[in-house]
């Protein structure tokens, strides 16, 4: 690399690096530092009461759990991802927004969910919460949706020649893709399992609800210690544990998608996607949209039954009630302002997102070495950190030299913070994919870095862009764990509303969270499905 390529890398690598120096490091850096010299001291002691208090248990749980949940959600999420990248059908676009729903879910609320269906007196008639099956079963239904846009975005530009080629040579369907289909997949295949590994070992909200206390991962005893036991030295050694295996996983994850990373011809979705023209194309068709459809629209049908089912009949009672004052004579969520700021929130967190993710990407992908491989693993590490202490050390530290803690900027900093990995997944793959040819080619015929960028590289990520950007949006409308610790009363998102109405007694105030939840799962999905149609003039066929 010259001289002048390492500098532009620089530059580009700039921007994200301040990012999460400010945003992260310090933060972090600020509560694991009250936590641990809480007067100035080093207090060591922690270390062993955590030892002594059942944290290799703890920790082992978390692992194990977080690895069976990604194995389980690949195998089930990989029929849908193929057919979405592979058949056009009427409804695709509709069903892909639908599909994102489930992932930004406010944990209370698919806890809910489930526990009228698998809980006591459920529809199911199985009992199985508090169970390990309950939580292996709600990360499934998070976490569907991000092997169905990592996966299949990368799946629906693959040229399906090769395949036809392979199968005219005498290989089977199964040799086909474990031989030509698998390989080129691997790059996807890695970011998705570790984004739904990162998510499943930080579990919270659904090992508390659905497990119960026998069932406790490391983010759940953060919160414990931190909130409930005000440990905060036992608080950090955790995060630090938590931190340590988020990064252990990460190092190797981009050093596999590193060696994997393979240059192939992508081809416009437009030309790889068909009409099913057989039978059994039809039926296998049919058979995994209503199999996938059956198993994320099924608690969200729950939900919104809830929210009809007044009691003394069907009807928008809940929903009308948003509106009126509680006993206290206020309202206790005003349901335009929580939309209002929900969007708003999400806005400006997807437009950081995008900006930091794709100059990221752009260095991870276009450097290899082991700078690129800490790098990313510095990008990701929000993900595997808690959300308890994201916040906390965002009240701590964002203070100078611009005070942001009392600024409604700092929510959508935090959500942009979960949000950037998400943009680094889904476009690193199709970048790293691109043939390198194709850019010199460019570079050859005289085009500047810059408009080898927009010509070359733009056009063929702008997919895997438009779903990164999903993403982000809906992560910013489902985030709950940071958001509560940082948000002010008067501006209060969707999931807060949502948990205080879960939060007073009565069945009123749980109709009117439930309906609260319809709303957030509405305007999520129009949000995807929006980001999906905006994608630059002339390159929707990408």
């Amino acid at each position: 690399m010259t001289a002048r390529s390492r500098l532009a890398l620089a530059v580009v690598a700039a921007p994200p690096l301040v990012f999460l120096l400010a945003f992260f490091v310090w933060p972090v850096a600020s509560i694991v530092a009250t936590g641990l010299f809480p007067s100035g001291r080093f207090a060591g002691g922690a270390f062993r009461r955590a030892v002594e208090g059942g944290l290799p248990g703890v920790a082992w749980f978390t692992l194990w759990q977080a690895a069976a949940s990604t194995v389980l959600t690949l195998l089930v999420a990989l029929p849908g991802a193929y057919v979405f990248a592979r058949y056009d059908f009427p409804g695709k676009r509709l069903l892909r927004a639908l599909f994102a729903v489930p992932f930004v879910l406010p944990t209370v609320v698919v806890g809910t969910a489930f526990l009228a269906l698998i809980g006591p007196g459920g529809l199911l008639g199985i009992r199985l919460d508090g169970t390990i099956w309950a939580i292996l079963a709600a990360h499934v239904f998070f976490n569907v949706a991000v092997v169905l846009r990592t996966v299949g975005g990368l799946w629906s530009h693959l040229d399906p020649r090769l395949e036809e080629a392979a199968r005219l040579l005498g290989a089977s369907r199964g040799q086909v893709f474990t031989r030509v289909t698998l390989p080129l997949l691997r790059p996807a295949l890695a970011a998705a399992a570790s984004l739904v590994f990162l998510f499943t070992f930080t579990s919270f909200g659904t090992v508390l609800l659905l497990g119960g206390p026998g069932l406790a991962t490391l983010e759940v005893e953060i919160y414990r210690h931190t909130t409930a036991l005000f440990d905060l030295p036992l608080a950090a050694v955790l995060a630090l544990v938590q931190m340590a295996g988020v990064t252990a996983v990460l190092l190797a994850y981009s050093r596999y998608q590193e060696r994997r990373a393979v240059e192939q011809a992508l081809r416009p979705a437009i030309e790889v996607a068909r009409r099913p023209g057989t039978p059994a194309e039809r039926a296998l068709v049919g058979g995994t949209v209503a199999g996938t459809a059956l198993l994320l629209l099924g608690p969200p049908a729950v939900l919104v039954a809830r929210s009809l089912n007044t009691g003394e009949g069907w009807g928008l009672g809940y929903y009308r009630a948003l509106g009126r004052p509680g006993r206290a004579g206020a309202l206790l969520v005003d349901p335009l302002r929580a939309v209002g700021n929900s969007v708003s929130f999400a806005l400006v967190a997807t437009a950081v997102a995008l900006v930091v993710g794709l100059l990221a990407a752009v260095v991870i992908a276009y450097h290899r070495g082991r700078a690129s491989r800490w790098f990313d693993t510095l990008l990701m590490l929000p993900l595997g950190t808690s959300a308890v202490t994201i916040g906390f050390g965002f009240l701590l530290a964002l203070d100078a030299p611009v005070d942001l803690r009392s600024s409604w900027l700092l929510i959508p900093l935090a959500h942009a913070l979960v949000a950037v990995p998400f943009v680094v997944r889904a476009v690193v793959p199709v970048m790293r994919a691109v043939r390198t040819r194709l850019r010199e080619a460019a570079a050859v015929l005289g085009a500047p870095p810059r408009r080898v960028w927009r010509e070359v590289d733009l056009p063929l990520v702008s997919r895997a862009a438009a779903a990164g950007a999903g993403f982000a949006a809906a992560v910013s409308l489902g985030e709950f764990g940071a958001t509560a610790f940082i948000a002010r009363p008067d501006t209060p998102t969707l999931p807060l509303a949502v948990f205080r109405f879960l939060g007073q007694p009565g069945r009123l105030n749980f109709g009117r969270a439930m309906a609260m939840s319809v709303i957030l799962m509405v305007v999520t999905a129009a949000a995807v499905a929006l980001i999906d149609r905006l994608r630059p003039p002339g390159l929707e066929e990408f």
